[in-house]
């Protein structure tokens, strides 16, 4: 008998289907009959940043080159006969993957076939194929992606305000590596990686639209059933220890640009947080975000009345276990005096604080998008990877954030901007 447990939100109106394999391949399925399509993520909790660890069963450290992360998703894909892209176009289905600095995540939307889409998304990523020949030809393929998001003034200025922001952490490093690293990547070190972070037990995967959840557990145990898996102990990823104020207050880049870009960006100093602490990270800062800059702000307004931003500006926060960081930007004639505005905006708010009546009426707002994720697949299904490598429960989100108090928000806004560890990273034209 298939061991299952459901976990309901009264709120959402949405029932989660949990199933445990016994090689530790967590399995979620969010059935919605409604819907006449079906989405399906298969993720580990490997990314750029990992290129430091102990193998679990090892004494020993290892390092290995940068942008193995990336290179084991675009080798995963290739197969000894045919091509995956292929089988999934055969049968009407959409796939498609990524690489984060901290996940891998292979992905696939379908209007019918699920289950045959679902036996090829499991099959390709659980059966590695490495040679010394497509290894080298693969290496070719990236490097050209690298030097074209070099020449991309958007990645540029990310990048730079990483390394900005970072001495030493890799989160300042590209995914998918260097032109150089790449090469030390050979057969045998795509599968040391792919054998320690591709285990079941450092993995998920999540489905959801119009399926059976009884069905996919099924298929799941069907599929390892003819596997025989060592169990695998925790893995030691190793981090460099990181100072608390910005590595470079500025860096200045040039490329063929109409007009200056820029980003600006706050480095988190409470890092290596439990994932209670994390989520309320996530939830309040968020919500400043929101109300310091969002589209609604009095600085937002200001900023865009003068001509100083337009419809290319964003901000967003990052947060994970060991880093996080506030990030805004786009394009403006005068990069400097916006980012003078953003510094004289956090201090007069220091002094003079919001008042409660907006903050419930931005918390109300950040309520209202968390439950339209609920209504895409694909939003619904990334969102929950995210959330579930850093411990956090899908469903609990919307608890913690319904809880949040004006107190917590002011508190949390003057620890974060308590000591300005930022950067700025321009872009301007040549």
């Amino acid at each position: 008998m298939l061991m299952k447990r459901e976990i309901t939100s009264n709120v959402l109106e949405e029932n989660l289907v949990h199933y445990k394999h016994r090689y530790g391949l967590n399995v979620y399925i969010l059935p919605k009959q409604a819907y006449k399509k079906q989405f399906a993520i298969y993720a580990t909790h490997y990314g750029s940043n990992d290129n430091h660890f102990v193998v679990p069963g090892d004494k020993q450290p290892i390092k290995v080159p940068e942008g193995i992360a990336h290179f084991l998703e675009h080798k995963l894909f290739e197969k000894q006969e045919g091509n995956v892209f292929e089988d999934y176009s055969k049968l009407g289905a959409n796939p498609n993957a990524f690489t984060s600095f901290t996940t891998t995540a292979y992905h696939f939307t379908s209007t019918g076939n699920f289950y045959e889409c679902l036996d090829i998304l499991i099959n390709f990523v659980g059966q590695p194929y490495f040679t010394d020949q497509t290894v080298d030809k693969e290496k070719g393929i990236i490097a050209q992606e690298i030097i074209m998001y070099q020449d991309n003034p958007n990645w540029r200025v990310y990048f730079n305000l990483l390394k900005g922001l970072y001495h030493e952490h890799p989160v300042r490093n590209d995914i998918a590596g260097t032109v150089e690293s790449i090469q030390k990547i050979d057969k045998d070190t795509l599968y040391k990686c792919y054998e320690t972070f591709y285990h079941p037990s450092n993995m998920v995967l999540f489905a959801t639209g119009d399926i059976d959840a009884d069905r996919v557990i099924k298929q799941v145990e069907d599929y390892f059933g003819s596997r025989d898996l060592a169990k695998q102990g925790q893995i030691n990823r190793i981090y460099p220890d990181e100072p608390g104020q910005a590595a470079e207050p500025v860096v200045k880049d040039k490329l063929p640009v109409p007009r200056p870009l820029f980003l600006l960006g706050f480095k988190d100093k409470n890092v290596k947080k439990s994932s209670q602490q994390l989520l309320d990270n996530l939830i309040l800062n968020n919500i400043i975000i929101d109300m310091l800059i969002g589209p609604g702000s009095d600085l937002y307004n200001r900023l865009y009345e003068e001509g100083l931003i337009d419809s290319t500006f964003s901000a967003e926060y990052t947060g994970e276990t060991e880093y996080g960081h506030m990030i805004l930007g786009g394009e403006s004639p005068n990069p400097e005096k916006v980012v003078d505005m953003v510094y004289r905006e956090i201090e007069n708010i220091k002094n003079k604080p919001w008042d409660p009546e907006y903050f419930l009426r931005i918390k109300k707002k950040k309520i209202g998008e968390y439950i339209r994720n609920f209504n895409s697949l694909e939003s619904v299904g990334v969102l929950f990877v995210s959330l579930f490598f850093r411990d956090i429960a899908l469903f609990d989100y919307l608890k913690r954030l319904e809880q949040m108090s004006y107190d917590q928000l002011k508190t949390q806004f003057n620890s974060f901007f308590d000591d300005y560890a930022s950067s700025l990273s321009l872009i301007m034209p040549t």
